[in-house]
């Protein structure tokens, strides 16, 4: 299990911004800063504990990708449209995925290009029905 992950961004300030508002729409806040004077360096985001990490101590021009768990089909709506509104692009409005191109079945995401190039996903997977 993973405890924690992060990215490289070149300008940590532009993106806070972007995840803040993507990241609010799961559930998930800055919870840790790392500074040096008045420059922020990195921001944690989760609920208790920093799971996930953007700072410029990696390198950015990687294009990672990274998804996020949601909790419902309206959680995966809102981090698209907040991505969206905080300066991302579309790359996968929300909706199922085709099973005849590798998912499972129930497999119900959105895509997000950052202000970095990197690809983030929310991603709801939800249960088959039980006879």
């Amino acid at each position: 299990m993973i405890d924690h992950t992060g990215i490289g961004v070149a300008d940590v300030p532009r993106s806070a911004e972007f995840y803040d508002a993507a990241l609010g729409a799961l559930g998930l806040r800055r919870v840790e800063e790392l500074r040096e004077g008045e420059r922020l360096d990195g921001v944690g985001y989760g609920v208790d504990y920093p799971v996930f990490w953007i700072d410029r101590f990696h390198p950015h021009g990687v294009k990672q990708h990274t998804a996020f768990a949601a909790k419902s089909r309206a959680e995966v709506d809102a981090f698209h449209a907040a991505g969206l509104r905080a300066g991302g692009t579309d790359n996968g409005a929300p909706g199922l995925r085709p099973t005849d191109t590798g998912y499972p079945a129930g497999y119900y995401a959105a895509f997000v290009i950052d202000p970095d190039g990197n690809n983030m996903e929310a991603l709801y997977r939800e249960r088959p029905a039980q006879p």
